[in-house]
């Protein structure tokens, strides 16, 4: 073996694998010499649904189905107010008075353009007590209930938004959830992170 390909192979033995720690900071990341210092802001989302078959299931947190999935497009309507809020410019905080997931039943295609939902049918609703959840973990959590009587329709698209002022979505995700039954509660999780 040659000197060069020992060196090859010594490098490859001291390479660290990423590590995200629990308040999610990450070491041992590798950063490309002619992007020293250089980081893209980028959110990250999770949705989860939990399909609940009566009331009764859902005070018993029973579900009968949870529905995870990711990624979402962050609207230019939620980031111009975010960076708003960060430099204190007016606005209201995305809080638990103001803070509301919205379902609708559009399944047009994310665009950053886009001011929220765009289906004939839609429901903003209110937090779950207790929610919004954050200040760690370098992320937010947004959680509602809809009831039996509160978006029975083919569930489509999705987003967090301010309820006290119109057009302050941060984010719209389009995903197939199939029809929700006028019998069934069911609960969404929105996970948003830096």
């Amino acid at each position: 073996m040659s000197d060069e390909e020992k060196e090859k192979e010594k490098k490859k033995e001291t390479v660290k694998r990423p590590v995200v720690l629990p308040d999610g900071r990450m070491t041992n990341v590798e950063v490309s010499k002619n992007r020293v210092g250089v980081e893209q802001i980028k959110v990250h989302s999770n949705f989860k649904v939990e399909k609940f078959k009566s009331k009764e299931a859902l005070e018993r947190n029973e579900p009968y189905e949870v529905v995870e999935f990711e990624d979402n497009v962050m609207l230019n309507e939620g980031a111009n107010i975010l960076w708003t809020l960060i430099c204190g410019g007016g606005g209201y905080a995305f809080n638990s008075g103001y803070a509301r997931i919205g379902v609708g039943d559009s399944n047009t295609t994310e665009d950053p353009a886009q001011s929220g939902l765009l289906g004939g049918n839609q429901l903003y609703k209110g937090m779950d007590v207790g929610y919004p959840i954050y200040g760690s973990g370098r992320q937010a959590v947004f959680r509602s209930t809809f009831l039996e009587a509160e978006a029975n329709w083919n569930w489509w698209e999705y987003t967090v938004d301010n309820g006290y002022v119109m057009q302050q979505n941060i984010n719209r995700k389009v995903q197939d959830l199939g029809v929700k039954p006028n019998t069934e509660a069911w609960r969404m999780t929105v996970t948003l992170r830096f």
